[in-house]
């Protein structure tokens, strides 16, 4: 059943500027970056924003992986669906942000940090691949209080679906656990995406304590094999961990868990609890010609696949829209996809 309530899916994450450039082996080595990875960065990275800006062509694009999945989703959701959660600086880059998802339909109720400038993940495509590289700054500034302040929680309240991205587990876990408990105790609906492999290795604990409150967790292979290793499972099976996933002990016994591994170009995984063995679905094939930049196609998916849960679709119906929204962001320069949205829709959308 489709959901009419306003601002039914609640996103909370990182909001940051994507500065993203073409790159070479060259430009990875120098900063001591790999393809297809996604780092926090440190002392010996922050030279590589302006590097990009005044050497590479770079373009500025909203970013954030679950500020890019709760724009993709509102494109697929009755208007006033979506609202996101996190924390920027005072400056020009904000408004960027802001404008990126108004623009999109998206709320944005940020928390304003006076110490730090808007956070930038800095992006270098080297043919189909991307290695993310992210300064939070202001983003690392986001506190619980602002959470629970009585007209964010009355919005928290009236959300039937919470989105949150891994990386906001570097930032401030308690507000993502505030989160989880409140979807439990109301019976609401915790998506959790592990985001990056470095969660599971790095942030074990906090990661671990989110796991009971997983409804739906999504990731991608790579991801997936580090939960497995940073667990010592001893198995790389994607199959196998899916499975494992789904069995974890659960917090709200009405509701199965749900886990997505998505493999790039290789079909998805889906494992759903009390259930055996898993379910298989190929990817929307893209002309290889016409691939761009793989930068954000797993927060497109997430995007699409969410909204087919905020709007009661089955599990297949929400696969399938998630493979469509990565299908087409790939063939765009960064994540958002909003102009082959713009440009495809509604009728594209009709026809899923």
């Amino acid at each position: 059943m489709a959901s009419t309530r306003e601002y039914a899916l609640l996103c909370l994450e990182n909001p940051l500027l994507d500065i993203q450039g073409q790159g070479d082996a060259a430009m990875l080595d120098q900063y001591g970056l790999k393809p297809n990875d996604a780092i926090l960065a440190e002392e010996k990275h922050m030279g590589l924003y302006e590097d990009l800006l005044q050497n590479r062509q770079a373009k500025l694009i909203a970013g954030g992986a679950a500020q890019n999945t709760a724009r993709g989703a509102q494109y697929m959701l009755p208007p006033k669906s979506t609202l996101f959660i996190g924390a920027v600086g005072s400056d020009k880059y904000a408004e960027i942000l802001r404008e990126a998802c108004a623009s999109a339909g998206v709320r944005t109720e940020y928390f304003t940090s006076t110490s730090n400038p808007t956070g930038r993940c800095g992006v270098i495509i080297t043919g189909h691949d991307r290695s993310m590289c992210t300064h939070l700054a202001a983003a690392n500034d986001y506190k619980i209080e602002h959470l629970t302040s009585p007209e964010i929680w009355k919005l928290v309240e009236q959300a039937k679906v919470y989105f949150v991205g891994g990386y906001h587990l570097t930032v401030c876990p308690d507000a993502v656990m505030a989160l989880a408990h409140e979807a439990a105790q109301k019976n609401k609906i915790f998506v959790l995406s592990l985001s990056a492999p470095f969660i599971p290795q790095f942030f074990k604990d906090p990661l671990d304590a989110t796991a009971p409150f997983w409804d739906y967790v999504i990731g991608n292979e790579t991801e997936a094999r580090s939960y497995a290793e940073s667990h010592a499972w001893g198995t790389q099976d994607v199959e196998e961990i899916a499975r494992r996933l789904a069995e974890l002990p659960k917090e709200n016994g009405k509701r199965k868990r749900v886990v997505v591994v998505t493999q790039g170009t290789e079909e998805t995984v889906l494992a759903v609890q009390g259930e055996s063995g898993v379910r298989t679905f190929p990817v929307h094939e893209v002309d290889k010609e016409t691939i761009c930049d793989t930068t954000g196609a797993g927060d497109a998916f997430a995007g699409g696949f969410v909204a087919g849960i905020v709007e009661g679709k089955s599990l297949e119906e929400s696969v399938d829209m998630g493979q469509w929204l990565a299908s087409l962001s790939i063939t765009e320069l960064g994540p958002s996809a909003l102009k082959l949205l713009l440009d495809h829709a509604p009728s594209a959308i009709d026809d899923l």
